[in-house]
């Protein structure tokens, strides 16, 4: 079980750190389905190895041509207090409800929604018509609502994180991949922040944590290199092909969790 895990890390890393999506938008829905684990400890090893992850791609990415908006400042500042969010909205759940299998059922459902609704965004974006918000109110806003979904689903980010930055912002994708790793980095350091005040670590098992952040830092390093090495329409190829695959992952969860 701990190689197949270890290897998701290395392949979600890579493409995490390419396309801006995190990595936990593949990690968690196979650790979901093959690790026997709680959502809570899901979540918080996820968590931790996608915020390895993003503080490599984002050291690496210095002095690169790509950039971080000047609007990347009011996101990321939203997304931290999304993420404090997202993780009381989490708590909330794993104490109400009789088991934890219930979080990971609604956790799977939202995951499947989202995914197929970038999917057809990014299909069809040549099509549709791009905004391009300069608000500050807005992009904190949106920040927000972001940091909020990447730290209840404990995935880091995900796919929506471009598909907004692309809409709303009218990034192309390496400018938006860049901007969704630094989202990502804040909402993920105010929930893991969050865990460690509230002493709501779960047990886990330490040389797994290490070995997926050892992963993730080699994944992220390659992601970087790739990056150089392909233009935004073959990361977006990639991109869909990753999309089709969390979909059908996350629909098998739900029928795991849901029976």
């Amino acid at each position: 079980m701990q190689i197949i895990i270890v290897l998701t890390v290395l392949f979600a890393t890579v493409l995490g750190s390419l396309s801006g999506i995190g990595g936990g938008v593949i990690i968690k829905p196979v650790m979901d389905a093959v690790s026997g684990l709680t959502s809570s400890q899901i979540s918080f090893l996820s968590g931790t190895t996608v915020l390895t992850m993003t503080i490599v791609s984002l050291l690496r990415s210095r002095g690169g041509e790509v950039r971080i908006d000047r609007r990347g400042i009011y996101l990321a500042l939203g997304a931290a207090f999304g993420g404090l969010a997202g993780k009381s909205i989490f708590s909330w759940m794993v104490s109400s409800l009789p088991s934890q299998d219930g979080v990971s059922l609604v956790q799977n459902i939202i995951m499947v929604i989202l995914t197929v609704a970038v999917f057809f965004y990014v299909l069809f974006k040549a099509r549709v018509h791009q905004l391009d918000i300069q608000n500050r109110v807005f992009c904190t806003l949106a920040g927000l609502f972001l940091g909020l979904m990447s730290s209840f689903l404990g995935i880091g980010g995900g796919p929506i994180n471009i598909m907004v930055l692309s809409y709303f912002f009218s990034m192309d994708t390496k400018t938006s991949a860049l901007n969704s790793l630094y989202i990502i980095f804040f909402s993920q350091v105010v929930s893991l922040l969050s865990n460690l005040v509230m002493r709501d670590v779960p047990t886990f098992d330490p040389l797994l944590l290490v070995m997926m952040m050892v992963c993730a830092v080699i994944g992220a390093s390659g992601g970087r290199w790739l990056s150089k090495k392909l233009d935004s329409r073959q990361i977006d190829v990639m991109f869909l092909c990753m999309l089709v695959l969390i979909t059908g992952i996350s629909v098998y969860n739900c029928f795991k969790y849901g029976l």
